[in-house]
């Protein structure tokens, strides 16, 4: 008997539509074809434990699975769940009648329990726009493929619940995420805020101006003096995502495998700090298999670079290209993959190798030499694309001892989008855009 399931492969942040062909027919052997790499083929090692704890048969006869497109790579585990559910429909096990309705993805374990997959939002995008009726994929991805609206999306724990459900036999109640509510509730609730920042006034300034228009900043000033602190506090008074780029935002969180098993949509700007050993591949693309690397985790938010000259100088020369068109191609031999970062660039560093070159009080220990060669650990051409160039001061006692509170950020983004916009709109009018 030859049934078809359908899965979906990761193109970069999009989704591909797989057909699983899945045939039973005399014999003896256990195949599968179609480019699949080694997690694809121990499948069946999970799945004959998984029938057997769940009470069914690993069906003794010719087995073949085709995934197609066969041209396209097939890697991971997240193909168990539509290979398993095609050969028990194939061994008459199961009812086939209502399988093509259906998108299945998951991971099983050894118990017949489906874990979580990556890249579920890219999923059920590409589900929805190919009228497929439903998503049934594990129970810890639903809500982030819930976000996608005119899709029934089905949280399942085990492949009992599946089986029974495309039986006809169980009832999965589709999960639903008021996307629009969850958007709005929370783009205001942080936990820095430009208020904890004694005195840096003209630094706070400097920010707000970078935040109005995008700008690439680079804060310079002796250690303790409040560099890191305000970089953090960055997030607070740039504007609100909008819903569009709030959805390009989780589809690359998610293929990277960052969403959180209660989280629906990302409406926060991202914030990333890697650290100086950070390698070039994770800051681009994150290793042989692509995936999206640091800069493309920080599409539509803010990539901060602390102690900057202590990045290799490959990493850094890295950024020039991105810096300017705003995306990143991936080459291989096979394919080709492109992945968006729109960023804002914060990055920090001291005066020279001590910290303390121009310092009101403290004196410098390094020669001219070594400060040249400090400096000149970050390229023109880079900093040529930072906008502002900020001097960071250290903070005297008596501001720092004081009790006056700083400016906070919710009146500081009020003016920030009131430059972008150039009127008094509302939040909830302006960001307000269509997002499906």
């Amino acid at each position: 008997m030859l049934v078809k399931s359908y899965g979906s492969a990761i193109i970069g942040i999009d989704a591909q539509t797989i057909t699983v062909e899945v045939s039973a027919s005399p014999g003896v052997e256990y195949a599968i074809v179609g480019l699949p790499d080694n997690a694809v083929r121990e499948s069946l090692f999970r799945m004959a434990s998984a029938f057997e704890q769940c009470g069914y048969k690993k069906p003794g006869k010719k087995v073949i699975v085709n995934l197609s497109p066969a041209d396209i790579r097939k890697e991971g585990s997240a193909y168990d769940l539509p290979i398993a559910i095609g050969i028990l429909a194939a061994s008459e096990q199961i009812s086939a009648e209502r399988i093509g309705n259906y998108l299945l993805m998951g991971e099983l374990s050894l118990d017949g329990t489906i874990l979580p997959v990556k890249g579920a939002l890219p999923m059920a995008i590409t589900a929805r726009d190919e009228g497929f009726q439903g998503f049934i994929l594990p129970r810890e991805n639903a809500v982030e493929a819930a976000v996608v609206s005119d899709l029934k999306v089905y949280g399942a724990e085990n492949i009992r619940q599946v089986t029974g459900f495309l039986n006809g036999e169980i009832a999965l109640e589709p999960v639903t995420v008021d996307t629009r509510e969850q958007f709005f509730n929370s783009l205001n609730i942080f936990d820095r805020d430009f208020a904890d920042v004694k005195g840096q006034e003209h630094v706070k300034r400097a920010m707000e101006v970078a935040a109005a228009g995008g700008h690439n900043i680079l804060l310079i000033g002796a250690p303790g003096s409040g560099k890191t602190m305000l970089a953090k506090r960055m997030p607070t008074i740039v504007p609100p995502m909008t819903l569009q780029e709030a959805l390009e935002t989780t589809k690359i969180h998610s293929v990277a495998g960052k969403i959180g098993s209660d989280t629906g949509l990302l409406t926060k700007r991202p914030f990333r700090a890697p650290h100086h050993i950070a390698s070039p591949a994770s800051i681009v693309e994150g290793g042989g298999n692509p995936q999206p690397g640091e800069i493309s985790l920080t599409h539509n938010g803010i990539l901060f670079l602390d102690e900057m000259p202590e990045f290799p100088r490959n990493v850094l020369e890295i950024l020039r290209q991105p810096l300017e068109d705003k995306r990143i191609t991936i080459s291989r031999v096979r394919y080709t993959i492109e992945y968006p970062c729109n960023f804002m660039l914060i990055a920090s560093m001291d005066p020279c190798p001590c910290g303390f070159f121009n310092h009101p009080t403290k004196k410098c220990s390094c020669g001219q030499g070594a400060i040249t060669r400090y400096m000149n650990k970050i390229s023109g051409p880079l900093l040529d694309r930072i906008d502002m160039h900020i001097e960071v001061t250290p903070v005297e006692l008596s501001q720092l001892s004081s009790d006056r509170a700083g400016e906070p950020s919710e009146k500081i983004r009020e003016r920030v989008i009131r430059a972008r916009t150039g009127k008094r709109n509302g939040l909830r009018r302006k960001y307000s855009i269509p997002m499906r």
